[in-house]
């Protein structure tokens, strides 16, 4: 397990999101090879508010699955080593996602991601995510590292 908190530098060298799209804010808890705990501060300054919705601000379920995909990319980095930083993570699969509570701006939302498996360079993980305790969502997904240069 990593000895503290990761913080968004050091995700910004494991993973390439940026600015919009850097849908988590630090890694709480991180064991190579099993798990990761990931943390997304929920606020109205969000730019996607803006259009969903302006009346009652939901944040998109696809977003809650893009925080797991990231939270996984990282400890996917953490367990093979830097070689992999800033290499691009392709969805394979999403399966059995559900989303059972709103996530709303205030709101910390908590991910946890547990490896189910990994062949090469094909990963499977199974995930929530919560706001105080309670799943919002859940998915188990499939993922390929891939080399972001072309």
């Amino acid at each position: 397990m990593t000895g503290s908190v990761t913080d968004i530098n050091r995700i910004m060298e494991m993973i390439p999101h940026r600015y919009p799209f850097l849908m988590i804010d630090k890694l709480l808890e991180i064991v190579p090879n099993e798990s990761a705990v990931g943390l997304k501060n929920v606020t109205i300054n969000e730019n996607f508010f803006q259009g969903h919705f302006p009346k009652f601000p939901v944040m998109p379920g696809a977003l809650i699955i893009e925080s797991m995909a990231q939270t996984s990319a990282a400890l996917v980095v953490e367990t093979v080593g830097k070689e992999l930083e800033g290499k691009l993570v392709y969805f394979m699969a999403i399966d059995a996602a559900k989303f059972r509570k709103p996530v709303t701006p205030g709101d910390t939302l908590h991910i946890y991601v547990k490896k189910e498996q990994n062949r090469r360079n094909v990963w499977k993980f199974r995930c929530e995510a919560k706001v105080n305790e309670v799943i919002c969502a859940e998915a188990h997904i499939t993922a390929m590292i891939m080399d972001g240069s072309k």
